[in-house]
């Protein structure tokens, strides 16, 4: 090998050399909008999955809710049972819009898209966290829309009632989000999420007092109420309903009776918030853990 061939293949070295940017926080900043921005416009552009999202609830509140509440009328006086399925509707609007949102890690990587994503040079918490929060912003917009139907079931259009179903949809959009993560992360196909999420989120929803009243309940069914974390997630919606309404004190006691522990003790709304968060946040960080350890 002369001289010659020596420089030329220095020259082809130097060609071919990439240069990687070195991770910063900016960088992983700016990933997170990414990621939270593609959410959005996935969801956006997706209209048959949002009026998807919609019909359960909406069949609930105003089908279902119409029935049962011809089957109590007269003993629970002064409120229409619709009303006090409405904050469970909200939840469940939230809950199912934030899982699928999940969901989309698999069909990222079945398509190589996330395969791109894990090799950028960002942190993959940075990916995880945005994905959580886009998935918490598309839920909350959908449960927007059920919100807006207040009105139809007498509940009071009151700009702190609104604000405060906002916040709370938030924190358990996130945390479910961040739940739905952790179980995509090492899936291969949708057909075994979609499996595994109907299998955890069902009983989580019909044991959180979403759809029947937490009063008077057989002390095996008290127990399964207590220990589902998404029940401390419906309680805080219907006491922020419950607070703008003006109902007998009877039908208060019933359908508004809060989450007890050991009997007698009502666990305050900020606890059960903090329940949410704290819950959040240690989904959030096995998610992180998942991801690190993924292909």
């Amino acid at each position: 090998m002369d001289e010659s061939d020596g420089e030329a293949i220095a020259m082809a070295t130097e060609a071919i050399s990439v240069r990687v940017p070195a991770r910063s926080a900016g960088h992983d900043l700016r990933a997170v909008k990414i990621v939270l921005h593609r959410e959005m416009l996935r969801f956006v552009n997706d209209r048959t999955r949002m009026l998807s999202m919609l019909v359960q609830p909406v069949l609930w509140l105003f089908v279902m809710g119409t029935g049962l509440g011809s089957l109590v009328r007269g003993s629970i006086p002064g409120v229409d049972y619709r009303t006090f399925m409405y904050p469970g509707m909200i939840s469940m609007t939230v809950i199912m819009t934030a899982m699928f949102s999940a969901g989309s890690i698999v069909w990222d990587r079945e398509f190589g898209f996330l395969r791109e994503m894990l090799v950028a040079p960002v942190s993959r918490s940075a990916i995880v966290v945005g994905k959580c929060l886009g998935g918490a912003v598309v839920a909350v917009g959908q449960g927007v829309v059920i919100v807006a139907m207040a009105g139809l079931v007498g509940v009071p259009y009151a700009p702190g009632l609104i604000v405060t179903l906002l916040l709370e949809m938030f924190l358990a959009a996130f945390t479910i989000t961040a739940f739905g993560v952790t179980l995509a992360a090492r899936m291969k196909n949708m057909q075994t999420f979609f499996g595994l999420m109907q299998m955890a989120i069902m009983p989580m929803m019909f044991l959180s007092g979403a759809m029947f009243p937490l009063a008077n309940l057989p002390s095996w069914l008290h127990v399964l109420t207590v220990v589902n974390p998404m029940t401390y997630a419906v309680d805080p919606m219907r006491q922020a309903v419950f607070a703008y309404l003006d109902v007998p004190a009877v039908a208060e006691a019933v359908l508004n009776p809060g989450v007890r522990w050991f009997g007698d003790f009502r666990v305050p709304v900020v606890l059960e918030l903090g329940i949410v968060a704290g819950l959040g946040a240690v989904l959030l960080g096995v998610a992180v853990l998942q991801f690190r350890k993924a292909e």
